[in-house]
């Protein structure tokens, strides 16, 4: 693989990649095969670095069965899944976020992962934060959170990962801005509205000046439910420069470095602002306090503590 330039700080110049393809409930086989010859295509015809796969794309997110069943399909990490990825990797020269779950050390325990390889490897794995309400286990589902937020440095610059729900919250967006990323990847499996995908994207790039990558599932999921794609890749201003439609289908562009010099892209008003600097620390106490909303959803499910 040829590299881009790289700045005198900071990241590369880089393709990167959105791949979105129907995932097959619980059978790993078939969409590791389906994910390999959708990378394969990408990076033929886009010269990507980086290729960010959906959630739990390995058995689709919702599972048939319990967590035990889960556990008994999926593997550890390092594991006989991601070293499908590592090969890929490899023998592609490419960066790849590598969604799926993730065996625990006792059966039954399940995280929601993503593996960030690269042409060297596992470079770190990053374990759910924000499961959905749903997907937790307090509210009869079969995930186990993380609580450890990601970035890893590589050739191309320095990696985050979220994964779906929590992109819905700024605070995880924003400290993972803090330890350097200059580019998060959102793998989702995203069942809400288009508005809401949409919106949550854009204000986590714009909040934080981060490049911001969102694959989202397509097609039926075990629940019953349809994913609708709409994967996108957003620059620091919040425009939007790719957007898949509701099939599968792969979306890529070319991020630079030092995108914050203009207010938005190509245009001659400089910016002269930065979100994370211009943070007055002094009005946020309070902020990590525990909380809710004054208005009643229509189910509360506690979150473990």
């Amino acid at each position: 693989m040829c590299w881009a330039h790289r700045g005198d700080e900071g990241m590369r110049s880089f393709v990167a990649a959105a791949v979105q393809f129907a995932v097959e409930p619980m059978n790993v086989k078939e969409n590791l095969s389906r994910a390999e010859g959708w990378i394969d295509r990408c990076v033929k015809e886009s010269g990507a670095h980086l290729v960010v796969l959906p959630e739990s794309f390995t058995t689709g997110f919702t599972p048939v069965g319990g967590a035990e069943d889960l556990w008994d399909a999926v593997s550890e990490i390092p594991g006989p899944l991601t070293d499908q990825g590592v090969r890929w990797a490899r023998e592609m020269g490419i960066y790849i976020v590598f969604p799926t779950y993730e065996r625990g050390s006792q059966r039954g325990v399940v995280y929601n992962s993503a593996a960030l390889i690269g042409p060297s490897g596992i470079l770190g794995v990053y374990r759910k934060t924000h499961p959905f309400p749903t997907e937790r286990l307090e509210g009869g589902g079969w995930t186990t959170p993380g609580y450890e937020p990601f970035c890893v440095e590589t050739e191309l610059g320095k990696i985050g990962i979220v994964i779906c729900y929590d992109g819905d919250f700024p605070e995880l967006a924003r400290v993972t801005t803090l330890m350097g990323a200059e580019v998060i990847c959102r793998p989702s499996a995203f069942m809400r509205t288009f508005d809401h995908w949409n919106i949550t994207n854009l204000a986590r790039a714009y909040d934080n000046h981060v490049y911001w990558i969102a694959t989202n599932s397509v097609g039926r999921d075990a629940s019953g439910a349809y994913f609708f794609g709409g994967s996108m890749i957003v620059h620091p201003s919040a425009m939007k420069l790719a957007q898949a439609r509701a099939s599968d289908e792969y979306v890529w562009a070319r991020l630079e470095p030092d995108p914050i010099r203009r207010v938005f892209p190509n245009s001659s008003a400089e910016q002269w602002f930065d979100h994370v600097e211009d943070r007055n620390l002094r009005s946020y106490k309070g902020l990590l306090d525990q909380g809710r909303c004054p208005f009643e959803p229509a189910r509360r499910i506690p979150y473990g503590r």
